[in-house]
């Protein structure tokens, strides 16, 4: 929970405000970007929401705080309107979990329902409240884990809904021993007919990304889109196993074709497949630099 005490001064004047705990992990920044920044190292409140919409967006971005480090100077009676708005909806029966753990250092968690069975990428906080509507949506039948760093809650889900956990081997701990299927190799596997798992070892030995159906490539810690850069890019200094084998894993990933990229970390980006290959271009470029 915030403390009002802890209200950093950088503030704007109104009822939400960003606490002196923040971690710095972008989550609030860009989800709502109209309300959030950043200064000194820490996110701030630097516009209070103007409309319903505005109010709503940084509700959601309180829950999805991995630290409880944004507040609200009066209690918000709307708050179970933005409780019951999560799994935010991206594309195509793809959704935004919220609800971000800081045993991941807030990484993003995704939701796709699908007749075949729903999938959970990467573990968001087990929270009761985003549990009850993963449960409205059919529930979880896989949880695919994209590398070994955001698993966080992965037990807790898989204790409540029965999913078969999916991670690759080579980036197994001792926490994700236990996981019903390990995937093995540096080919993509073929998990169901719009579901493509590409191993793209780097940042992890064992990083893979998720592609569905040709257009949401789910991409954890390997790929996301820079503001600063305006462009795709690797994360070059949290890179944990291999920086030219991650060269060699993009080289690979840019044959394939894509509309979404829908990172754990950094911005979510969308563009139509020729440009998104224009970018990917872009982003080798500049890694090899």
């Amino acid at each position: 929970m915030a403390h009002l005490k802890a209200r950093r001064p950088q503030n704007v004047d109104g009822d939400i405000y960003v606490d002196s705990s923040c971690i710095d992990c972008d989550t609030c920044r860009w989800m709502v970007p109209d309300v959030f920044s950043r200064e000194d190292g820490q996110s701030i409140v630097w516009q209070q929401p103007e409309t319903e919409a505005e109010r709503l967006a940084a509700l959601q971005a309180v829950l999805s705080c991995p630290t409880a480090s944004i507040g609200t100077v009066e209690p918000p009676r709307d708050m179970k309107v933005a409780q019951a708005s999560f799994p935010i909806p991206i594309t195509d029966k793809v959704y935004h979990c919220g609800y971000h753990s800081e045993k991941s250092f807030g990484a993003a968690s995704y939701f796709i329902q699908r007749p075949e069975g729903n999938i959970l990428i990467d573990s968001p906080r087990f929270a009761a409240p985003l549990v009850k509507q993963l449960d409205a949506l059919g529930g979880v039948r896989y949880l695919y884990l994209t590398h070994r760093d955001d698993v966080a809650d992965h037990q807790q889900f898989h204790d409540r809904f029965g999913c078969d956990r999916l991670l690759h081997e080579d980036d197994i701990t001792a926490s994700t021993a236990a996981i019903e299927i390990p995937l093995r190799g540096t080919d993509p596997i073929q998990l169901a007919p719009d579901v493509k798992i590409i191993p793209v070892p780097g940042h992890t030995k064992g990083h893979t990304v998720l592609l569905y159906r040709d257009r949401v490539l789910f991409t954890g810690d390997h790929l996301a889109w820079s503001e600063r850069l305006h462009q795709l890019y690797a994360f070059r200094n949290h890179c944990w196993y291999s920086w030219p084998q991650l060269v060699q894993s993009m080289k690979k990933l840019a044959e394939y074709d894509f509309e979404w990229v829908l990172p754990g970390h950094g911005r979510r980006h969308h563009a139509d497949q020729e440009r998104m290959r224009e970018q990917m271009r872009k982003c080798l470029d500049w890694m090899k630099a």
